[in-house]
């Protein structure tokens, strides 16, 4: 379910988080939802952790591939630095922030801006990733987002690596990473057993024709 705020004064800040597992959407969340804040006329900063650079350098990209120019940074203290007076802030890829994360966030709330945090809430052991636990504490709204079990398609909130790396910190997607479910998981590290997915891009779809004639 998604807890997204609708009725708020103006001029109060608060903070959402947006967690889940690997290809669990929250990106994509995170993106509709600036989106929408967009369109209100509201003022939107997107920012990312440096580390991430898998799709692009600057711009916040989802598996999906929807896109929104962004701002990278190497601290979560440059972030109240950067957003100036915008009055939505979106953080993404929260779990490669350090614990300064939440400080600023409260930072941020605290003078009357809306900040929407996203991120994986556990790593790839199935512990609780830093600074996430703490981000869920402080937030006023979180939207706990799942994917499909590579494995048995049923609802997944564990991120499954696949390939032999003991760093906590791998950044990855279908290469390193599956979404499994709990009677599914295996940790450290297990072996690939979801078939790759084909995009609905590449799916040939029936002619008119051929949909009169079935």
């Amino acid at each position: 379910m998604l807890n997204e705020p609708s009725l708020v004064p103006q001029k109060v800040g608060w903070i959402e988080v947006i967690c889940g597992g690997m290809f669990s959407g929250k990106t994509e969340e995170l993106i509709r939802r600036a989106k929408r804040a967009h369109i209100a006329g509201q003022s939107v900063v997107v920012v990312k952790p440096k580390v991430d650079n898998r799709y692009d350098e600057e711009d916040v990209v989802s598996h999906n591939q929807n896109v929104l120019p962004g701002l990278m940074v190497d601290t979560a203290d440059q972030i109240v630095l950067l957003t100036g007076e915008a009055e939505v802030i979106c953080i993404d890829e929260a779990q490669f922030f350090n614990q300064q994360l939440m400080n600023v966030a409260n930072t941020l709330a605290n003078d009357g801006k809306r900040v929407i945090v996203a991120g994986l809430d556990m790593d790839f052991e199935g512990k609780p990733f830093e600074p996430m636990p703490q981000m869920l504490a402080i937030a006023e709204y979180v939207t706990k987002l799942h994917a499909v079990c590579a494995e048995s398609g049923t609802m997944a909130h564990y991120s499954q690596r696949v390939v032999q790396n003991d760093d906590r910190v791998l950044v990855g997607e279908t290469d390193a990473y599956e979404p499994r479910s709990r009677h599914c998981y295996r940790p450290p590290v297990d072996k690939r057993r979801g078939q790759p997915i084909t995009p609905m891009s590449e799916i040939e779809q029936p002619t008119k024709n051929q949909e009169i004639d079935d």
